[in-house]
């Protein structure tokens, strides 16, 4: 008997889609933020800094990959159920780890190059461009040291195997797993109940974990913290697959939510120096679910009716994602020297690498096999319903 299919959902597409697009917000304002994030992001254009930008940073980072992740868990749960447990490994493998590998060596050396750039920039080298072509006369520097930001490709490529085992071993204990979607749909429908439940799971989780947020490994060791910190967020989208009939649950106090998870990162983020870190992890454990549940439930609210510039956006945003980042490091080099303020360059630096992004997703990637490599299918360029 075949599966029942879910109906496509738009607005969670949407939300995948925007929270993956903020990764091009997030990277064209670091370089323009106070704080010093080491190797992690070795640029700063020390003379053009503000605080706002660090606060954009701080703001998305809190929400922006968990939500990724719970959204990414109930599409996974939605192949393993909707189709099979072997389509869906065969779909992740496809989505995944296929591009993955192939976007690690075609992008590291422009990463490498762009990075290098305006790293000497930034330090007052007369000849930047000889400085960041001279590490590729040696061609090891064609492998890849790092996996930068398809991290979270490597790590979702994990949790996924680690799901597909407990999705098959719950469909061996289906009075198990009915237990467990019942009670998740009491938690639902309660606001209340479910932000404590989450929120105090979250905090659990970073007190095992002893870290206020965990931060992003770019290493191809796995990290145990990271790997557990997002599949956990991932779990929780697997299970709420199984009570899809509750999304709309989310649009109660969406907008309050959001209203009072922003109030909560304006009070962490200002008064951060003197909190310890048990009341730190207590704020972003609280204030990341408010901003889950109010996100989500502002999408379904306006977002639940088909939009065709909303699924082109949705649609572009696995490329616009994958090779954004060499244009986020490069720009700024750019542009170092321009006598403007640093949310000018910022706006700068994001408008032109969502404009190269576009256009080559639009004109070299969205009819053609790379479209069909990276989406399942190839799209019309023109925009028709």
């Amino acid at each position: 008997m075949q599966p029942h299919k879910t109906e496509r959902l738009h607005a969670l597409d949407s939300l995948r889609a925007i929270m993956m697009l903020l990764g091009l917000v997030l990277h064209a304002a670091i370089t323009y933020g106070e704080k010093d994030y080491g190797a992690a992001w070795p640029l700063k254009d020390s003379a053009t800094v503000h605080i706002s930008l660090e606060y954009l940073v701080a703001l998305i980072h809190v929400f922006r990959m968990p939500i990724f992740f719970i959204v990414s868990g109930f599409f996974g749960a939605m192949l393993f159920y909707d189709r099979s447990p072997r389509k869906m490994i065969k779909n992740r493998v496809d989505r995944i780890v296929y591009p993955f590998i192939v976007f690690l060596f075609i992008l590291w050396p422009t990463i490498k190059f762009s990075f290098g750039y305006s790293y000497v920039v930034f330090a007052g080298s007369p000849t930047p461009m000889t400085h960041a072509l001279a590490p590729f006369s040696d061609l090891s520097i064609l492998i890849p040291s790092q996996i930068f930001h398809l991290w979270f490709l490597y790590y979702l490529a994990m949790i996924t195997i680690v799901t597909f085992g407990l999705g098959l071993l719950f469909k061996k204990v289906p009075s198990l797993s009915h237990k467990i979607h019942l009670y998740f749909s009491w938690i639902i429908k309660k606001p209340i109940v479910r932000l404590v439940f989450f929120s105090s799971l979250t905090y659990l989780m970073l007190m095992f974990l002893q870290d206020s947020w965990v931060k992003t490994s770019t290493s191809y060791t796995p990290v145990l913290n990271v790997f557990i910190f997002y599949l956990f967020f991932y779990l929780v989208g697997w299970v709420l697959f199984k009570s899809k009939h509750l999304l709309n649950e989310m649009m109660r106090f969406d907008s309050l939510s959001t209203i009072l998870a922003l109030i909560l990162f304006q009070f962490r983020f200002s008064m951060s120096p003197t909190l310890s870190l048990e009341i730190i992890m207590a704020i972003n454990a609280i204030t990341v679910w408010l901003f889950f549940f109010g996100i989500t439930g502002l999408f379904l609210r306006y977002g639940s009716k088909y939009s065709l510039r909303m699924r082109y956006i949705s649609d572009s945003s696995y490329w616009v994602y994958l090779v954004h980042l060499p244009l986020t490091a490069f720009i700024p080099g750019l542009i170092a020297h321009w006598n403007i303020p640093a949310f000018a360059k910022f706006l700068i630096v994001l408008s032109a690498t969502i404009g190269i992004c576009v256009v080559t997703y639009h004109y070299f990637v969205r009819a053609t096999f790379i479209g069909n490599f990276l989406n399942g299918r190839r799209y019309q360029r023109t925009l028709k319903d």
